[in-house]
């Protein structure tokens, strides 16, 4: 029997109470109850046609068949897959179960009906795009936008907090700590405004894609408005107008592209709030009882960040291959892409795990000022930039030389060093002010 224990992997297993809420979306139940919705959303698409076949249908039981899936129990399910072992082919299975509830409603006249026209891609590449939709639409786009407002108020809390900046992990011109916190909020939204602008397209069109069967039955009816009405109409997707056999995935390829680009955004986040961390720019709250180090009783680690930059590389690496698999297939279809869409729930779950480590880990930080007024103080060379642009300004001979030769020769470059500097210097008394009133806590540029 699958445990927490027994499961193979951690996402089943150890964080299977963070990942559970996906089981509607991304597992073999899921599956099967999103295929039985495109079943009979079809079915009553029809019924609602201009076919001659279905004149005499009302409406009247539309609502009795999508209890069929408003309502669908684990052992639906089980019914499914028995009998998936007697057709070996799933798809069927599953037009089997809607077949036998349909008799118990009363609609024995109508059976051929169901799955009429179609090929087993039909309901796959349209069950597949919803459930992705909906785990964006209701898991993700709610966790990466708290993560985005949380990130927003920190940077809101701290915008006034001047901070030593490093570039090449040198001191270089201070900053705000606030607004290199909004550096990634604002990042992570114009990314998230990318992904939510990828359509969620679907294949529908019979066979290899030209609704060959279904125009031999019916020549005069116009299949291509029908589909497009049902697939962006009634299931809120985006129906492919030329395809083969299957959906050719660019867009759902890009959609993981968009996904990889907010990993690595939070990859470099979590990166450099990890190497914060370890400046003692943060400190971190904890809990009594809790163990930083089996052997060293004094250490806090910054475990949820190193957390959330392993999921999201596990994620990102599964999404890559998505990318680069999916919308390649041989001829008309060959059937590497089903095993592969299958696994579409693990990079999320990562995603998931990630994302709850991520606000975990922003939610115990507690800033050190003290170490950063430390680091400004330690390294008042950083104003050099300001002195020589002042310098230029006013026409004074190699300013960037002089500044070098200050800062280099000094073995440290003190407050006093620059105040020694500014008198030695031969230029008018205001200039002379107007240096001495910068500081590394006050040289920190525009606010944003």
């Amino acid at each position: 029997m699958l445990t927490p224990l027994t499961a193979i992997t951690p996402i089943d297993g150890r964080y299977s109470n963070q990942t559970g809420k996906l089981y509607n979306y991304f597992s073999e139940y899921a599956l099967i109850k999103h295929r039985v919705l495109v079943e009979i959303e079809y079915f009553i698409a029809l019924s609602e046609s201009e076919l001659e076949e279905f004149k005499h249908f009302d409406g009247s039981l539309n609502e009795k068949l999508r209890d069929i899936y408003r309502h669908f129990t684990l052992e639906d399910a089980q019914w499914i897959k028995h009998r998936e072992k007697e057709t070996n082919h799933d798809v069927k299975a599953v037009e089997y179960f809607v077949k036998e509830k349909f008799e118990q409603v009363g609609l024995h006249d109508s059976m051929e009906f169901v799955h009429f026209a179609l090929t087993s891609q039909d309901i796959n590449n349209t069950a597949i795009p919803c459930m992705w939709k909906n785990a964006l639409n209701e898991i993700y786009y709610p966790s990466i936008e708290k993560i985005i407002k949380k990130i927003e108020t920190l940077a809101s809390q701290w915008q006034d907090i001047p901070m030593l900046a490093r570039t090449h992990g040198q001191p270089a011109t201070p900053t705000r700590l606030g607004k290199e916190l909004a550096v990634f909020s604002e990042r992570l939204s114009a990314q998230l405004e990318q992904l939510k602008a990828v359509p969620h397209s679907a294949k529908f069109g019979g066979a290899t894609g030209n609704f060959n069967a279904h125009h031999v039955a019916y020549p005069d009816f116009n299949w291509v408005d029908f589909a497009n009405s049902f697939v962006n109409d009634k299931l809120g997707l985006n129906r492919s107008q030329t395809t083969t056999q299957v959906e050719h995935y660019d867009n759902f390829a890009a959609s993981c592209d968009a996904l990889k680009r907010i990993n690595t955004i939070l990859i470099d986040f979590s990166r450099d709030l990890w190497t914060y961390i370890s400046m003692d720019y943060f400190k971190q709250k904890i809990k009594e009882g809790q163990i930083g180090s089996s052997a060293m009783p004094h250490k806090v680690n910054p475990i949820d960040f190193e957390n959330a930059e392993g999921n999201l590389g596990m994620a990102s690496a599964l999404l890559v291959h998505f990318g680069e698999k999916l919308p390649i297939s041989r001829l008309q279809r060959d059937l590497s892409d089903s095993t592969v869409w299958r696994n579409i729930g693990i990079p999320f779950s990562h995603i998931v795990i990630a994302f709850n480590s991520i606000i975990k880990g922003l939610n115990k930080l507690l800033l050190n000022e003290e170490a950063l007024k430390r680091d400004l103080e330690n390294n008042w060379a950083v104003v050099a930039e300001a002195f020589q642009t002042i310098l230029r300004r006013e026409s004074f001979p190699k300013p960037y030389e002089a500044l070098k030769e200050l800062t280099r020769t000094n073995t440290k470059v003190t407050e006093e060093t620059i105040r020694t500097f500014i008198d030695e210097l031969e230029i008018e008394e205001p200039i002379k002010e107007e240096l001495r009133k910068i500081t590394p806590w006050n040289y920190t540029g525009i606010e944003f």
